[in-house]
């Protein structure tokens, strides 16, 4: 998938896949991961979620990914904060307390830009990706996050009934993709069609979300 999809979608505010609220499975359950407070978090493709400032409001250093410039500078006007900005390798850095997006190309991080991250929050990397490119991430991510324990969330329905973005990812191509190298527990799986009138609008028939708690073995 080429960047300037993703720069297009930005640039029009076709972003459907931004949500307006903290995302309820992320209140549910990361609790439950028990991890210190400072703990730093990983949020790949990370766009301007409104999650990256709950994890800092319950005292968690986050380090978002995000390609779009655009996305990260709203992100920083719409919670009224001023970042530092500078330039590092690759990337352009945003900070503001707790927060720090780094905006780039997410297959140029290195094992060192995410030395001192512990965990990893996935609402909207993987599903975003076509197949070729969730190979290239996971393996990423193998590379780069040797000790690593997070939430994934997915969606599963059938991929001819609509084309992605959000891509399905079915439960048997996770256990291919992470399962040698990673820990999976699913916490929650519901249909989700219901609340997702695109779907319901592109007849798809099933809509399957689920949460997935990961750690590297």
């Amino acid at each position: 998938m080429d960047p300037e999809f993703w720069h297009k979608r930005w640039s029009t505010n076709q972003i459907g896949f931004h949500l307006p609220e903290v995302n309820p499975y992320l209140q549910r359950f990361w609790p439950q991961l028990g991890l210190p407070e400072e703990t730093r978090v990983l949020v790949p493709l990370c766009g301007k979620t409104l999650d990256l400032m709950w994890l800092a409001q319950q005292g968690f250093s986050v380090l978002g990914i995000e390609l779009s410039e655009k996305a990260v500078t709203d992100f920083f006007q719409e919670h009224q904060l001023e970042p530092n900005v500078s330039e590092e390798g690759a990337f352009k850095i945003f900070r503001a307390g707790a927060i720090e997006i780094r905006c780039g190309d997410f297959f140029a991080l290195t094992p060192l830009d995410v030395a001192d991250c512990a965990t990893l929050y996935d609402r909207a990397a993987l599903i975003a990706l076509p197949a070729p490119m969730r190979e290239r991430y996971v393996a990423h991510l193998l590379k780069i996050l040797p000790d690593c324990v997070g939430l994934l969330i997915t969606l599963d329905y059938n991929q001819d009934e609509m084309p992605g973005p959000p891509f399905s990812v079915g439960h048997e191509e996770v256990q291919r993709l992470l399962g040698g190298a990673w820990r999976l527990e699913i916490l929650q799986e519901q249909d989700v069609l219901g609340e997702s009138w695109k779907f319901l609008q592109a007849g798809v028939k099933r809509l399957d979300e689920r949460v997935y708690l990961i750690s590297r073995r």
